[in-house]
């Protein structure tokens, strides 16, 4: 297409309707004069005006150049475009309509063309002008110099939030500490030196063997999985009181058995017996940790006597009595019978495995108190350690003396001797004189496999022993019974779990868990009454396993998450060690017991998805946190390697809503297109002097952030000091982000306040979006009646709060005195009281934003904190307008198509209103819903609007120009030398020339605000085109001036404008 550039191209058409339109013919059929200049550099474009003053005709020049490769023309700051041909049909009541809204301006229409891939079989593909060549400055530029701005709040103002600090008193004062003997060693050696090693033990060699060995070594890392293993760890603590008593008891009864003073019989007495020590425990553990820790020293004391009584007894030469009962002393063939196993009838390694694991769940003991330590990290695995290297000599030294001088079965009848003559079954009680050969056949009452007090007949002093059983078992069950409520304690402060936060209450200057006592007490009871310590142990030694099983794996995942803060001080630490140490804890699990295992890990996940669907608002510092950091970091690394692709493109938002809490609408509405698909980044400006900006931002970081995260609201807090908000923006906007997950769109609330602004402020609040355009970032602009910001209304709120405390605490204190010299202070307060109106509760409302009645009305503005909940509420039947005027790459679009994805707005229609003519509209409406059929959007109707650029009524346009008025240099009624001064003195105000210039593109902010009063006045949302302003060319209020207008009297608005690059694609 060739283009003629003499002055007569333009020809005015009389129209038949004044009232709608106003249009210029274009003659298609020119000749190019340009073409045969011999100068062939780029053409350049100057700005002109619609209409001339003389001949009321549009005007273009060129600067010499190959015309030939434009198609389109300049005009105020856009360009006119014309079809290829000329087509007589382009007609309506004798006017064409050529320069019809979208084929006059350089801003191009949305069309097909240009999603096309390059080299698409079904068409070209085409480029829309970019982002740069809409937004640059022309050669002949509306000079506007810039000023300086010293502070600017963010958005349309937003004021600094005060910080107070609180000195709190050291919570430990007057505590009771341990260090690692007391709190660690001695408990740990009590736990593992329980009733298995005065009663089972020697069961279990005589099932297992001397050789069946058993071995685990873990370190407490804290609860890495807490949540899930916490109440199973503590449950198997309170059952493990109940084994220990069970132990307990059972000794008791076998005493009263052997003096003919049963009270029931067996079991019941062990009942009854068990019930009384567990109450008596209770008292000793509600006493205090202090009672407690002296309790097991002493305890300790008769332990290490007992056992020491045993090895000695070992050494004693046996009697007759004694010898029937299985006892010979040390004998090479008594030891070298028990070395293998010999497993009664429904026993196996594991079955007795079950059993003796409880034995080795002391381990934990002192960890479990690690509270009440004085340095945990030096005790716990000092004296941990110690002691299980103690206690397994212990247990070895035990299992090889008795071993080595118990046989497996013997009748206890001293006539059972072998006479000259009798045949002799080879075992090694026949080779020392005695015949147990019946018990092959009948079950006999002693020996290893038969009797549980075989450490009692084997020592030196056969009542050490039984007060050595007692010390153990009730060690160990006094232990466990402090432990027990102690986990529970601190896995119900982490309020991990709502419905157990009554078990977090603590007493005394301890902090002592006496529900938590009171808890375990009541568990501990209902396995008592089992009374049988065959069937207790197993249950405990699956819950435990499964513990066990998590904590290897946590050193596992901690060292896997190759977190700096983890640093095992165990020398020969290896992690695959820990791995292997919680597969086996799992398999052993499922060998013992199948299906109790099934069930402990069902309950086990239960817990775990329930806490993390609940997400309590707890910090570990865990492994896992560190695992997701490094999952992260090696992800994001992994995106940089992968080119963007359309298909995967989302909106990625940088937002200006100073404190997160100041803006809640504008964020919300952000929130809503961004959630599970992009990034949000609430962004805050601090502007001032550096120091105090510095320190202030510093301390409400984590403040603002979690303030996001208790609103559920998927999106991090940034915040910049800066010299001025613009430079704290353009920051922001160059630095936000990391590798691909970096903002590509920037959401800012509209500067309602603009017309009452200094200046500076408006040339901050305009250059953001010019910054914006420089970065190719996309640009938002929302508004809505009330504006967005709240912070005189959270402002007042805190007044009232702090009222309300001095409120309940006058009240606390006229409680408090009662006696006649109080009832002075009294009336004083009640003064104080009244003067502060405070003489009932203020009633809270249950919303988004917390409001609270004001004491006088018109404290704060309620209308003002409706709109800013109005995007939490679920939005009705209604419609999302789409006025996509302008091609920005689909941006536009994309938006609002998100919008109707979520709840709240799904219930809301798409309505697609563009620009075309007047007489071609049902072409370009198919051709549109040709494109978004493609695009795969579903709509519920499109408008081809054809009298855009028609003028504005009057009514309007005397609206606009008295509201610029007070703005307007008025340099063309002024002398030269006056009107130069006056442009020095004042920049920012908008000449003559500048309104003569872009006088069409007003009518057209003006004429959209008709159409958008007319067609969209009842929409939910209007999602509009943002115009864009030239750089250098449009002055800031005039551009503030059209923003205004355009979206004066409306719904919430949006105004979108993307980067030109495509974000929406047809192609899968």
């Amino acid at each position: 297409m060739s283009m003629n550039n003499s002055s007569s191209v333009f020809l005015d058409a009389a129209p038949n309707h004044p009232n709608r339109f106003q249009v210029n013919v274009i003659n298609e059929s020119h000749e190019s004069s340009a073409a045969a200049d011999s100068n062939h550099d780029p053409p350049h474009y100057e700005e002109t005006s619609f209409v001339d003053d003389t001949h009321n005709r549009l005007r273009i020049s060129f600067r010499p150049g190959n015309q030939e490769l434009y198609d389109n023309f300049l005009q105020n700051g856009e360009s006119t475009k014309t079809d290829a041909s000329f087509h007589v049909y382009d007609s309506h009541t004798n006017t064409y309509y050529l320069q019809t809204f979208g084929h006059n301006t350089m801003d191009a229409v949305p069309k097909i063309d240009y999603y096309r891939n390059t080299g698409s079989i079904s068409g070209a593909k085409m480029n829309r002008p970019t982002l740069y060549e809409i937004h640059e400055q022309l050669a002949k530029n509306v000079a506007v110099t810039p000023g300086s701005v010293d502070r600017v709040a963010n958005g349309d103002g937003m004021p600094g939030e005060e910080q107070s600090e609180n000195k709190e008193e050291d919570p430990n004062a007057g505590t009771v500490k341990f260090g690692w003997v007391k709190g660690v060693l001695v408990r740990c050696m009590l736990n593992i030196w329980g009733v298995m090693l005065f009663i089972r033990l020697s069961w279990i060699v005589g099932e297992a063997g001397i050789g069946g060995a058993y071995y685990l070594i873990s370190r407490s890392l804290g609860p890495e999985f807490g949540g899930s293993i916490g109440l199973i760890f503590a449950f198997a603590n309170a059952v493990a009181v109940a084994m220990y008593v069970v132990g307990f008891a059972e000794t008791v009864v076998d005493l009263l058995a052997e003096s003919n003073s049963m009270m029931v019989d067996k079991t019941n007495d062990i009942r009854i017996i068990g019930s009384i020590t567990v109450v008596i425990l209770l008292g000793i553990s509600v006493a205090g940790m202090e009672w407690e820790a002296k309790a097991q020293v002493i305890l300790l004391v008769i332990l290490l006597i007992a056992i020491a009584n045993f090895f000695i007894g070992t050494v004693i030469p046996s009697n007759h009595e004694k010898r029937s009962r299985g006892f010979f002393n040390y004998q090479a063939s008594i030891f070298a019978e028990n070395f293998g196993p010999s497993f009664t009838e429904g026993e196996g390694f594991f079955s007795v495995f079950a059993i003796f694991f409880p034995a080795a769940t002391g381990i934990l003991a002192g960890a479990n108190i690690s509270g009440d330590l004085e340095d945990p990290q030096d005790a716990i695995p000092r004296g941990t350690m110690l002691a299980i290297l103690i206690t397994t000599i212990a247990y070895i030294g035990v299992a090889i003396c008795v071993g080595a001088c118990v046989v497996r079965d013997a009748t206890g009848n001293v006539n059972d001797t072998i006479i000259s003559g009798m045949n002799c079954n080879g075992s090694a009680a026949c080779g020392l004189g005695y015949d147990f050969s019946r018990c092959l056949n009948q079950k006999c009452s002693y020996g290893l496999m038969n009797n549980f007090q075989v450490m009692s007949m084997v020592s030196g002093f056969g009542p050490l022993i039984t007060a050595g059983i007692f010390s153990a078992t009730l060690s160990s069950a006094l232990a466990s019974l402090v432990s027990a409520p102690k986990v529970f304690q601190a896995l119900c402060k982490d309020n991990i779990y709502k419905a157990l936060q009554f078990f977090a209450k603590g007493y005394g200057k301890n902090n002592e868990p006496l529900r938590g006592y009171i808890l375990t007490f009541i568990i501990a009871m209902a396995f008592i009454l089992i009374a049988e310590l065959n069937t207790i142990a197993p249950i405990i030694s699956n819950f435990f396993l499964a513990s066990y099983a998590l904590i290897n794996f946590s050193c596992f995942h901690a060292s896997y998450a190759k977190s700096p803060g983890w640093r095992p001080a165990y020398g020969i630490y290896n992690m695959w060690v820990s791995l292997f140490g919680a597969i086996l804890c799992c398999a052993v699990m499922f060998v013992i017991n199948w299906w109790a295992a099934v069930i402990t890990y069902v309950i086990e996940f239960f817990l775990y998805v329930y806490v993390t669907y609940k997400k309590p608002d707890v910090n570990w510092g865990s492994s896992t946190q560190a695992l997701s950091y490094v999952s992260a970091l090696d992800n994001a690394l992994e995106l940089t390697t992968v080119e963007d692709h359309v298909k995967n493109f989302r909106p990625q938002c940088i937002v200006l809503t100073g404190g997160p809490m100041t803006r809640p609408a504008l964020l919300d509405i952000t929130h809503a297109f961004t959630k599970n698909s992009g990034l949000c980044i609430c962004c805050e400006v601090y502007v001032g002097p550096r120091k105090e900006c510095v320190k202030e931002m510093n301390s409400s970081m984590a403040k603002k952030q979690a303030w996001l995260l208790k609103n559920k609201i998927k999106a991090f807090y940034a915040a910049v000091a800066a010299d001025s908000f613009r430079d704290g923006v353009r920051s922001l906007l160059q630095a936000s982000g990391l590798g691909r997950m970096k903002p590509n769109t920037m959401v800012i609330g509209f500067k309602k306040n603009w017309r009452k602004a200094p200046p500076a402020e408006i040339e901050n609040y305009v250059g953001i979006i010019h910054d914006a355009f420089d970065f190719e970032i996309g640009v938002v602009i929302v508004r809505i009646s009330q504006g967005f910001d709240i912070s005189q209304v959270l402002q007042v709120q805190d007044e009232l709060e702090k009222l309300e405390q001095e409120r309940l605490a006058l009240e606390a204190t006229i409680k408090d005195n009662e006696s006649e010299e109080g009832s002075k202070g009294i009336r004083g307060l009640f003064k104080k009281a009244g003067k502060l109106n405070i003489t009932k509760q203020i009633p809270k409302k249950d919303s988004g934003v917390n409001t609270i009645q004001s004491m006088h009305v018109g404290e704060f503005n309620q209308r003002l904190v409706e709109a800013s909940t109005q995007f939490k509420k679920k939005q009705g039947k209604g419609t999302i307008d789409i006025w996509w005027l302008f091609d920005d790459g689909g941006l536009t679009l994309l938006i609002p198509y998100i919008l109707t994805l979520r709840k709240k707005w799904k219930d809301c229609k798409l309505r697609i209103y563009v620009g075309g003519k007047i007489n071609r509209i049902e072409e370009e409406k198919i051709a549109m819903a040709s494109l978004l059929s493609k695009f795969r959007i579903k709509f519920a109707d499109i408008h081809i609007i054809g009298d855009i650029n028609i003028k504005p009524n009057k009514e309007s346009w005397k609206f606009f120009e008295e509201m610029i008025e007070p703005y307007r240099l008025h340099e063309s009624c002024k002398d030269l030398t006056t009107a130069e001064k006056l442009k020095r003195e004042t920049p920012w105000k908008i000449t003559d020339s500048e309104l003569e210039a872009f006088k069409e593109k007003s009518y057209r902010q003006v004429r959209l605000n008709e159409l958008l009063q007319e067609h969209s006045r009842a929409a939910n949302l209007i999602v509009l085109s943002l115009p864009v302003a030239r750089k250098a060319t449009v002055s800031d209020i005039l551009y503030m001036a059209w923003l205004e207008i355009l979206t004066k009297n409306l719904p919430p608005v949006l105004l979108v404008r993307g980067n030109h690059k495509n974000v929406l694609t047809f192609y899968s």
